[in-house]
């Protein structure tokens, strides 16, 4: 059994130790009109409300949802990603289509969380814990689930030639309140998805997001939305939980994606954030056949005798 363990104040040490990309005169004079007093404070622990597929769009084209319901919203233990959302082209649907059936079969099928696998953006974006560390010429982003981390290189500019890589080249700005972040340049490995429904991408994906601060009835209002599709997580499943008396700012996400390879039209999802209780601690990702959601193992070949 292979366990990736990372201490969480080496990751500290290694993202202070690592060097930015030069910026051009353009990039550095748009950071010098960024007042320090002005940029949003991101800090602390931010937990993720619900699971396990993107959250809708407030309007217009949205991502792939779970045709699986339970009690009236998606069953997480059977994932059957809804071909028919018109923002898949013909030959996507067709791979969405068949990991649902897989699913529909009890057999399920690997995805980058259950395989320990990099996840990759925006497949990163179902995990449950996010911190951000802000620093002036970049921003490291750690998600608690498996020990994940991205880099943001800030007022940059994409290079010419982008070398694929897990989670992209990813650079970013502000924009007033919001921390705008834009990653190309994705890698594509066994378990190439944006979401658990197996959607697949392309070389072209293109990923915009946008953080900012939300009050109280402005965050209710997006997780309303969401509730109806996706559900909450159960209480003591992770180190860290929905907090229901917190009342105060909320992280929001806005993701937007393009690839004409995979979709017809860019489509959008918001995903919101609330301070949790509990304690970050690490979560590793084991390869096993224990399935600890629902209290079973895997369905794996087995052999009576040595094929040997």
């Amino acid at each position: 059994m292979k366990v990736r363990r990372w201490n969480f104040f080496l990751l500290l040490a290694l993202a202070a130790a690592s060097p930015a990309l030069s910026e051009g005169p353009a990039v550095a004079a748009e950071a010098a009109t960024q007042s320090t007093t002005s940029i949003p404070d991101f800090s602390g622990v931010w937990h993720r409300w619900m699971r396990p597929g993107l959250g809708p769009s407030a309007s217009g084209p949205g991502p792939v949802t779970n045709r699986s319901r339970l009690n009236g919203v998606s069953n997480y233990n059977q994932l059957v990603g809804d071909y028919t959302n018109p923002i898949l082209n013909a030959k996507a649907a067709d791979i969405v289509k068949k990991h649902g059936e897989l699913s529909l079969s009890g057999g399920g099928y690997p995805t980058p969380s259950n395989q320990c696998w990099p996840g990759g953006v925006p497949y990163v974006f179902w995990n449950f814990g996010l911190q951000m560390l802000q620093q002036p010429d970049k921003i490291t982003m750690l998600y608690m689930h498996d020990h994940e981390v991205r880099r943001v290189r800030m007022n940059a500019a994409h290079p010419a030639k982008v070398t694929p890589s897990w989670y992209g080249d990813s650079v970013g700005h502000y924009e007033g309140d919001t921390l705008v972040i834009d990653t190309v340049g994705v890698k594509r490995g066994p378990y190439a998805m944006v979401d658990m429904y197996g959607t697949p991408y392309s070389d072209a994906l293109h990923v915009v997001e946008r953080y900012r601060l939300v009050d109280y009835t402005a965050a209710q209002d997006a997780v309303q939305r969401e509730a109806k599709i996706n559900p909450r997580y159960l209480q003591g499943l992770n180190a860290i939980a929905f907090d229901a008396n917190y009342k105060g700012k909320h992280l929001q996400l806005q993701i937007t994606v393009e690839d004409a390879g995979v979709f017809t039209t860019p489509w959008s999802s918001i995903i919101t954030y609330g301070r949790p209780i509990g304690e970050w601690v690490e979560h590793v990702c084991a390869e096993n056949t224990n399935e600890y959601y629902n209290g079973s193992d895997s369905a794996v070949p087995t052999a009576n005798k040595p094929d040997f």
